[in-house]
């Protein structure tokens, strides 16, 4: 403390001021110039007069006043003179009055005071000579000391050792009853200067341990904090020990052989390995994704899996290792996913799993299961009979939740499907001369070995609308078979159980390919002669009226059955011999001949009522006494082919109910939509018309997607290439003949 006073002691006395230079130049009175004022004058420097181009820098070196050590801004007034002096002349120049002086201060503080608030002016009672009252200066002890700064330590004899050194000699103070209280003395006296000093450092250092007091407050938090991030650290730091361990001990050799376990009891390579993964299943299922501990697991289970892969026989264990490895597909990364019965397309397809593969790579498993998995698949299914579907479908229904999508899909669509239509393709219902004891591919209806897949395969397989799927190549297989069928030889076998699969599509198919060939049978076969009836070519026909519906059947009647039945009935009843109650009752005999469902309905009473109508003529022309022969013959039957008729009328329903669907379509969705009414896949061919620049597509009846025509879309119209010159393209339309090209014909 004493050495403190004396630093205060030393720094006590006046401001000193810097010596004073004889002009900018440092040259000082008259007499030789310096080389620096020299230099000055050269560049037009003259003295008295301020620094710059305009004179309007300072004229006298800058003054340097020092502040007493130890003391703070604002405790001296450090403006000088020659700061005071360059001020007033800057005012004068701007035409400013300056107010740095001290008496100009005092009375520029005065004016302020009569203008403030409660000032000398106002009327506001007593006031004190010269202004305001003087606010009166307040002391803190030290008991006020210690209460404002808890845990400071502030002993009651720190002021006991304070030395007096304000003169000559050093004096020690015994007595401080007026030292912090305001004195009588002086107010530049030495003892009120000491104590005002004390008093200041002491709030000084009273504000420095709030400060420390503050910061250690923070330094507590934050270490409380970087505990926890430590502990946090620590705990993350034992996990990945953990994983590093749990890792470490998948690391096993190829399996030769069984091991023992604890228990004595022996354990699989195949086990243990499934025990460890449980294991690191279960403890760190947290941690699968963050650390990729999916890859490393597929690793330890690649060895072994593709060992027991080599042995297996899918027909004869299909759930081999299913219920192990569904223990395990978390571990693996086997998501849980949504039946693919609810997808509709490709696209869908990979959605419905969470993320498309297109827009990832593969991941570990999934290499796994295409590497290892697939191959074996494929090799059975090479040597599969499509008869026997049972043990396949049980091996799809098994591994079904253990596929990624995509692979799914692959299995299904390059494996399952194209076998299923090879079969359909070798499908020959005509009746065999021998029969055999086990019935064969060739000859096996297919709904018996493609009905058992239909829960297993993907929806865009079953759509008979598509361009392309199992169900298109059905419809293009029926079509082919009813298109060569002998009416004679029946019902189509197998026809009728694809009533529900196909829907309103099988009476498109009926109407477009097998109801011309009725009507071409009728036409060939059947004559109507009342003395020797051959009733077998009608009943032939009427052996597909269950497939047809009556309005079908009454308008092939009305074309190939009654013209013939009425220009004999006329025949007859212009004969010579005619004999009207034999007419009669041959008339009612034909009647009962058809079912009952096509004798009442309404087209066909149309016609009966024509042949009585004839009768009626000819009784009519015997009451004249007018010869038979003057009775008119009947009309001709219908010109229109009645297939085509029937077929328009079947398509306008579905045109109209269509229609809304349609509006919006672009022209390629129309020709696809006509492509698949008419059987024909529409093929995109990836190259572009050499003069247009159009995309080709290749328009074919045939299952490969081979021949037909090539052709392009312009605007509203197909360009198709000629046969003649491949480099020549002609506008076609929607029609038989391009269904014809389109088959080969």
């Amino acid at each position: 403390m004493n050495e403190a006073l004396k630093r205060k002691h030393a720094g006590a006395h006046g401001p000193h001021k810097a010596p004073k230079l004889g002009g900018v130049g440092g040259g000082g009175g008259g007499g030789k110039m310096s080389i620096a004022q020299k230099m000055m004058a050269k560049m037009g420097y003259k003295e008295g007069v301020g620094l710059g181009k305009e004179g309007e820098g300072i004229v006298n070196p800058i003054e340097v006043k020092l502040r007493p050590q130890g003391a703070g801004v604002g405790a001296v007034k450090e403006r000088t003179e020659q700061y005071k002096q360059e001020q007033r002349r800057a005012a004068e120049r701007r035409g400013e009055e300056y107010e740095g002086s001290s008496g100009e201060e005092r009375k520029a503080r005065r004016e302020r005071k009569k203008r403030a608030p409660g000032g000398a002016g106002t009327d506001s009672g007593t006031s004190t000579p010269g202004g305001t009252r003087r606010p009166k200066t307040k002391y803190k002890t030290a008991a006020d000391v210690q209460a404002a700064a808890p845990g400071l330590d502030v002993p009651p004899q720190m002021l006991h050792s304070l030395v007096d050194a304000t003169g000559l000699t050093k004096k020690l103070l015994t007595n401080f009853s007026g030292l912090m209280t305001p004195a009588a003395a002086p107010a530049d006296s030495e003892t009120e200067r000491i104590a005002k000093r004390e008093r200041l450092e002491l709030e000084a250092f009273i504000e420095a341990w709030h400060g420390i007091q503050e910061q250690k407050i923070y330094a507590e938090e934050h270490e409380g904090q970087h505990q926890v991030e430590l502990e946090q650290e620590r705990e993350e730091l034992e996990k990945l020990q953990a994983i590093a361990e749990a890792v470490e001990s998948l690391r096993i050799g190829r399996p030769s052989g069984d091991s023992e376990d604890g228990h004595g009891s022996p354990v699989s390579g195949w086990e243990t390995t499934l025990q460890k993964l449980e294991k690191l299943q279960s403890e760190h299922k947290h941690e699968l994704e963050r650390y990729s501990l999916s890859e490393a697991a597929v690793s330890a289970v690649t060895p072994v899996f593709k060992q027991r892969m080599a042995s297996w026989e899918p027909l004869e264990n299909p759930e081999l290792l299913v219920d192990d490895l569904q223990r395990i597909q978390i571990v693996l990364g086997i998501a849980p996913k949504e039946e693919i019965a609810n997808v509709t397309s490709h696209d869908l397809l990979d959605e419905a799993y969470g993320k498309s593969r297109r827009q990832k790579t593969t991941s570990s498993y999934e290499t796994l299961v295409y590497n290892i998995w697939v191959p074996k698949l494929r090799t059975t299914i090479t040597n599969w009979d499509v008869l026997d579907h049972g043990p396949l479908t049980a091996v799809v229904q098994a591994w079904r939740p253990l596929l990624p999508a995509f692979l799914y899909g692959h299995v299904m669509d390059q494996l399952i499907v194209p076998k299923l239509t090879a079969a359909l393709q070798a499908w020959d219902p005509r009746k065999r001369n021998h029969h055999h004891k086990h019935s064969n591919i060739k000859h096996a209806e297919p709904h018996t070995y493609i009905f058992p897949w239909l829960p297993y395969l993907p929806p865009y397989q079953l759509d008979a609308k598509a361009s392309s799927g199992l169900l298109v190549d059905v419809k293009r297989r029926l079509r082919q078979v009813l298109e060569g069928w002998d009416v004679a030889a029946g019902v189509l076998p197998d026809l009728l159980e694809w009533r529900d699969l196909l829907l309103s599509e099988l009476d498109h198919l009926l109407v477009r390919h097998m109801l011309p060939r009725l009507s071409l049978y009728l036409s060939n076969t059947f004559d109507v002669d009342p003395s020797d009836q051959d009733l077998t070519p009608l009943e032939n026909v009427f052996k597909w009226r269950t497939m047809f519906k009556p309005e079908v059947l009454a308008r092939l009647l009305i074309a190939e059955f009654f013209p013939k039945w009425l220009a004999t009935l006329h025949l007859w009843l212009t004969a010579e011999d005619a004999n009207l109650e034999e007419i009669g009752q041959w008339f009612s005999w034909w009647k009962q001949q058809l079912p009952e469902e096509l004798r009442n309905h309404p087209d066909i009473v149309v016609e009966w009522e024509k042949g009585t109508s004839m009768i009626n003529a000819a009784l009519d022309l015997l009451d004249q006494g007018a010869p038979l022969s003057n009775l008119p013959p009947p009309a001709a039957g219908p010109a229109r082919p009645i297939a085509k008729e029937l077929a328009r009328k079947l398509e306008m329903p579905r045109h109209q109910t269509r229609q809304p669907h349609t509006e919006g379509m672009e022209f390629k969705d129309v020709v696809e939509a006509w492509c698949a009414e008419e059987d024909l896949t529409m093929l995109p061919l990836r190259e572009a018309h050499p003069t247009t620049g159009l995309p080709l597509f290749r328009i074919t009846a045939s299952a490969t997607g081979k021949g037909g025509v090539v052709a392009y879309l312009k605007g509203d119209i197909v360009w198709a290439q000629r046969k003649s010159d491949r480099s020549f393209y002609d506008p076609v339309g929607l029609d038989e003949k391009l269904v014809a090209r389109a088959e080969g014909k």
